[in-house]
């Protein structure tokens, strides 16, 4: 029986990093429901703009006399017709300032301010138990959004559910740190943020086909009630199951001041790099948001006849997930040779290559807008994990949490409220520009930023070797530490002497050669 509990506490981390993920993955899938059912629940509670709009899959695209979209007025809309079938509609399109504030505003708006306090408050509570809490309130908040009845109710809600979700990361983060080993903490904090991702692309086929089903009459709304008792049940399994780690220390060194002090959370923020790290996450952030609220309404507004949900699902969820796994065990691998900094040049490389199959995602018909979607998910999704391993790496143990909480605040508050500009940049230049800019722009830009980062942060640690005077094959193995190191170090072997002579070490340390003590320096200290 002991064997058998000793085996299972062999997977107990990776049970962790699965619980973990999965709770997130939900909180996710209620954060993004909203742009894949935006329609359906525009035309329920009444808010945002009204359209023409295709609304039936009898006919092609091509075979239309008049596209439905060019069309704006009522009247003419509902005369549109092939041998007296009408094939459009005038109502509620899912878009419109009201939506962008729903989908933005109002859950970054709570979910950051709250974010800092859970960040602060990870550093000096049990973290486990506070997720379970936060779990739990944005998993009944979820379920609530299933019964609303007006659109400020479901403003209100959202806002509950941010606060929620927003003990996610910094929680979550502290935990998985002080469990996994720095070998394979970007590939760790890569599969966890790809909760984000995994619940955005799991999105597409619950929003869209559980909604078609309408399921006990209930339309898009049973989707918000199945989420939020499945985030219920995950809330329990946490709060039962996980144990709180032992806090551990991480680089806490990197973050000194001029005097040799351990950084406090201000010293933390700022610091170059960290600001630095910060604006460029925001804009790369910002890209991703753009994409992930308006992918689903894009896709249908362009090209109603075709049916993209299960393509941008597997997109999603099969080319990103291993974008991420390779994004985090690129940046463990290289690390140990180019220090912290290779995690940022890793960064910059893969947003600069992904920049370009966005556009194309964007611009292309469906085809190969999803064949370019899937080459830009495996190089962009890099970047999330890669950018949580880089903060833990660079920042004190006391004050690890709460400047996660402050990144995400600085991150989703820039990141997050920036896409409310593409309806009035779309009413300029039209959706699909709007789209470009904010979303593979990003891309392009956060590219650059990163770049600039990795030149503010450490290379490869750099050792010193002491070498003996009398002997030059000698190696003195050292550590990396900043500031004084004044440990003594002893080599592990005695090497041979002259003409292979034995050498045999005493008590006192002397050594025998030919019968006779010799002293041997075998220390070295450093300053």
């Amino acid at each position: 029986m002991i064997s058998v509990l000793s085996r299972l506490s062999s997977f107990y981390s990776s049970y962790v990093l699965g619980v973990l993920t999965v709770g997130y993955i939900l909180g996710e899938l209620g954060h993004y429901l909203i742009g894949v059912t935006s329609k359906q629940t525009a035309i329920d509670l009444d808010y945002g703009d009204i359209a023409c709009q295709m609304n039936t899959t009898m006919f092609e695209r091509t075979e239309l006399p008049e596209q439905c979209s060019a069309v704006t007025n009522e009247t003419s809309c509902l005369a549109l017709d092939i041998n007296g079938t009408n094939y459009c509609e005038w109502n509620y399109n899912g878009l419109g300032i009201e939506y962008q504030i729903l989908a933005g505003p109002t859950f970054i708006l709570i979910f950051t301010i709250a974010g800092v306090f859970m960040g602060v408050a990870a550093d000096k509570y049990n973290r486990v138990k506070m997720l379970t809490v936060c779990t739990v309130i944005f998993g009944i908040a979820i379920i609530l959004q299933g019964t609303v009845k007006e659109y400020w109710q479901l403003v209100v809600l959202r806002m509950i559910m941010a606060a929620g979700e927003s003990g996610c990361n910094p929680l979550a983060t502290g935990i998985m740190s002080d469990i996994f080993p720095e070998s394979k903490r970007a590939l760790v904090m890569a599969i966890f943020n790809w909760g984000i991702y995994g619940g955005y692309g799991i999105a597409f086929p619950v929003g869209r086909y559980i909604t078609k089903a309408n399921f006990f009459n209930l339309g898009w709304r049973v989707t918000y009630l199945g989420t939020g008792i499945l985030a219920i049940l995950m809330a329990i399994l946490t709060g039962t199951t996980l144990k709180e780690p032992e806090r551990k220390a991480i680089a806490e060194t990197n973050m000194q001041d001029k005097s040799g002090k351990k950084g406090n959370l201000w010293s933390v923020l700022k610091n170059p790099a960290m600001i630095m790290l910060m604006i460029a996450a925001s804009i790369r952030h910002s890209g991703g948001m753009t994409f992930a609220y308006n992918a689903d309404l894009y896709y249908n507004i362009y090209f109603p006849d075709v049916d993209l949900g299960w393509w941008l699902f597997c997109v999603t969820i099969g080319i990103g997930s291993v974008g991420v796994v390779v994004g985090g065990i690129v940046s463990d691998r290289i690390v140990a040779k180019m220090g912290v900094r290779s995690r940022a040049i890793v960064l910059a490389l893969s947003q600069l290559v992904a920049t370009l199959p966005a556009f194309g995602s964007v611009y292309f018909n469906p085809l190969w807008a999803m064949i370019t979607l899937g080459l830009s998910y495996f190089f962009a999704e890099m970047w999330f994990g890669i950018v949580f391993a880089i903060v833990v790496e660079i920042v004190p143990l006391k004050v690890r949490s709460s400047t996660i909480g402050v990144f995400l605040f600085v991150m989703n508050n820039i990141g997050g409220n920036l896409p409310i500009f593409v309806d009035p940049v779309a009413k300029k230049i039209g959706y699909r520009g709007a789209i470009m800019i904010f979303y593979a722009g990003m891309y392009g830009i956060s590219s650059i930023l990163f770049l600039i980062t990795c030149f503010m942060l450490e290379g490869k640690p750099k050792t010193e070797e002491t070498t003996n005077k009398y002997d030059k094959d000698i190696e003195a193995h050292t550590r990396h530490i900043q500031g004084h190191d004044n440990s003594v170090f002893a080599g592990d072997e005695v090497p041979p002497y002259n003409n292979n002579l034995p050498v045999i070490l005493t008590n006192n340390h002397l050594q025998k050669i030919n019968g006779t003590d010799k002293a041997q320096i075998r220390e070295s200290s450093r300053l």
